[in-house]
């Protein structure tokens, strides 16, 4: 009885898959359209699934021996069971013999994998999703049992009837259930949907150059899409879930619930209003219509706090993600709480883009409705007006530098660096770091000069807070000046200025104009500076010390090394704290949060300070003026903020004269991307 009706469901099964395959692409292409490269990211998906979705995965080794016990088992009893069950090639004898023997060992695989699953869901974390996942593991040990128990006969172990007809219709109902969750459920929908989406989400991501290659490639991609302001019928942002592109929604779709965003969220940690897996799974209902009723994570906090609760959120593909009113699919707060600090990108095994869709709704709301929360239409009004987002007088940028007698990038034409000021040259506190590094640059002897007056913002508060047009109003002006001048480097200790110059002004130079110098990050210079022997320092003599990783330096462009190759060269020997490097917390200065201000349970700099005060440590060091601000805001601490900048300015001696490095050395050049 097996023998004819197995065929029969596999085809059966197989058929359905490919009908909620069609359905569910034909949601995905409620999208703007998204040029992708068809056969080069499927021959990708390989090597984009074992190594870089894997990198992510392996992470935590008991989930990813899981995962592969699971998922592998799962993928090779499929494509087995199809030729030995489907297309009859099992027979005990010759090469039929052997297939049958590999799919033992594959279901075998795959069910000892979901009693690692089952064990997960027995107290699962806070993170997990409940709901249609917690019969996960009872699909994946009936799938499993299911295909092994019925390849038995195939290699002689039991008789093809299984000695009774009934014991026959149990295996044949486990088989049912197995590929209905397994198989059917793919593209219908169900825990297993994000195999389907996931893969199709590897081969067409809209940011390829996060991946490596066999070539050895950089796996980094950071920099916010530009939006073409030329053509008045190209959307200002994302107003509704089909103004995302198609390859966006089908990202959405691959998100398997795991919470790892949510569990390092520092505005869902504060009790902001932002959960990013529910904001993923918002944009889901969107493209597919509904409400949330069915969802079973985590709400946004404010869900529990007077906000809207589960189930009253609704969508549709062409309807307002943020409505004025009534029955919207996302509150505008939950997007102006988003610090774009990529943790969440930086934990998601699918590799989903958070921010990019973030950022997308929020130049909507900016550019369309004009509808910026507490101080934000201040400052994108200051950087229209002045060009700085504090309304300072721009002839005042260089008033903190009157003693210095600071060389102009206008009076000497060419330099080896060129120092930009960022914002900070119009606030006291960064002031300081300004001169320390002034004074680290000159026992250097090197050859810098700054642009003054002619330096405006960089941009990146207007870019973040959805103003596209003054961003790019900022950085074509800013271009135009940097083309005036040659210079080999530019350094700046302002992570933010440092991203947008290095990552996001390639876009809007002149076509085959890029930049052709090297953006560097403060920390980064000195680090070389001190290699080449061109920095001495005395011996470190304070207490204990812990680093603050910026986003922007670490997550966004993945320096994590040289500023803690500086501290170990003043002699510091670092007390880390467990949230470091690329899990580092964010200190809630990013993303303009600070400017539209979003009200909490608690603050998110608190928060990075009791992650200080558990190393013990009498100081923090920073890299970043959001963070020194941030840091040094928080009242209930007794650790001290400096710049890294300041610690080596205050540990600086002169070099003996024979250590004195020749100055002709300079790097090679890179373009600005």
């Amino acid at each position: 009885m097996l023998e004819t009706l197995l065929p029969i469901l596999i085809v059966a099964a197989l058929g359905l898959a490919v009908v909620g395959a069609w359905r569910r692409v034909r949601l995905w292409r409620q999208g703007r359209p998204s040029a992708v490269p068809l056969f080069k990211g499927l021959a990708a998906l390989p090597r984009r699934y074992l190594v870089d979705l894997h990198h992510v995965v392996g992470r935590d080794k008991m989930i990813s021996n899981t995962h592969v016990a699971t998922a592998g088992g799962f993928v090779a009893a499929a494509i087995l069971m199809i030729l030995v069950h489907g297309l009859g090639l099992g027979s005990s004898e010759g090469p039929g013999g052997v297939l049958g023997w590999l799919l033992l060992a594959a279901s075998a695989c795959m069910f000892v994998g979901s009693l690692f699953v089952a064990r997960r869901r027995r107290n699962p974390p806070a993170r997990l999703s409940k709901g249609p996942w917690m019969r996960l593991p009872k699909s994946l040990a009936a799938f499993s049992l299911g295909v092994f128990l019925i390849t038995l006969p195939t290699v002689g172990i039991m008789p093809t009837d299984f000695g009774h007809w009934i014991l026959a219709l149990v295996l044949a109902a486990l088989v049912v259930w197995g590929l209905g969750e397994m198989v059917v459920g793919m593209t219908w929908g169900g825990p297993m949907k994000h195999a389907f989406a996931g893969a199709l989400h590897l081969a067409f991501h809209r940011r390829p150059e996060r991946f490596s290659t066999k070539a050895g490639g950089a796996g980094r991609s950071s920099g916010l899409k530009a939006l073409d302001l030329e053509k008045e019928a190209a959307p200002l942002g994302v107003e509704t879930p089909a103004d995302f592109t198609w390859n966006q929604l089908l990202g959405f779709d691959a998100c398997v619930q795991c919470g790892r965003c949510e569990a390092v969220c520092p505005a869902f940690a504060a009790g902001q209003p932002l959960n990013p897996k529910k904001l993923i799974q918002d944009m889901v209902v969107g493209f597919a219509g509904g409400s949330d009723a069915a969802y079973a994570g985590s709400p946004h906090p404010s869900q529990g706090l007077g906000g809207k609760p589960i189930g009253e959120h609704h969508g549709s593909p062409h309807g307002p993600i943020v409505g004025h009113g009534g029955k919207a699919l996302v509150d505008a707060d939950t997007l102006w709480s988003c610090t774009t600090c990529r943790a969440c990108v930086e934990e998601c095994p699918m590799m989903i883009e958070h921010v990019d869709a973030i950022v997308d709704m929020r130049r909507f709301l900016t550019l369309e409705r004009g509808e910026t929360p507490n101080k934000a239409p201040e400052v994108l009004d200051n950087l229209i007006a002045t060009d700085n987002p504090g309304g300072f007088a721009p002839g005042s940028r260089m008033n903190w530098a009157a003693d210095l007698n600071l060389p102009l990038m206008a009076d000497l034409q060419q330099v080896d660096v060129l120092l930009w000021l960022g914002d900070g040259a119009f606030d006291m506190r960064n002031q300081r770091t300004l001169r320390a590094l002034v004074k680290v640059l000159r026992a250097a002897e090197v050859d810098f000069a700054v642009l003054g007056n002619e330096e405006r913002d960089s941009g990146d508060v207007a870019r973040r807070l959805g103003d596209e047009a003054t961003f790019q109003s900022l950085a074509k002006r800013n271009i135009a000046t940097l083309a005036k001048y040659r210079f080999q480097q530019l350094v700046t200790c302002d992570p933010h200025s440092f991203h947008v110059l290095s990552n996001e002004y390639g876009a809007f130079y002149p076509q085959g104009q890029a930049g052709h110098y090297r953006v560097c990050h403060h920390s980064t210079y000195i680090a070389e500076l001190y290699d080449a022997g061109r920095l001495a320092f005395a011996p470190w003599k304070g207490g204990s010390v812990t680093y603050h990783d910026p986003c922007y330096l670490g997550r966004y462009n993945g320096e994590y090394e040289a500023p803690r190759r500086v501290l170990e060269a003043l002699g510091i020997e670092l007390s880390e704290m467990q949230r470091s490097g690329f899990r580092s917390r964010c200190c809630g200065g990013g993303g303009g949060a600070p400017i539209t201000d979003i009200p909490g349970e608690r603050r998110i700099p608190d928060m990075r300070m009791d992650d200080v005060k558990e190393t013990g440590a009498a100081l923090v060091a920073v890299g970043c003026p959001q963070c020194t601000a941030m840091l040094e805001g928080v009242v209930d601490t007794s650790a001290e903020v400096r710049d890294i900048a300041e610690l080596v300015a205050d540990a600086l001696v002169a070099r003996p004269a024979a250590e004195a490095p020749s100055l002709s050395r300079q790097p090679q050049l890179e373009e600005v991307s």
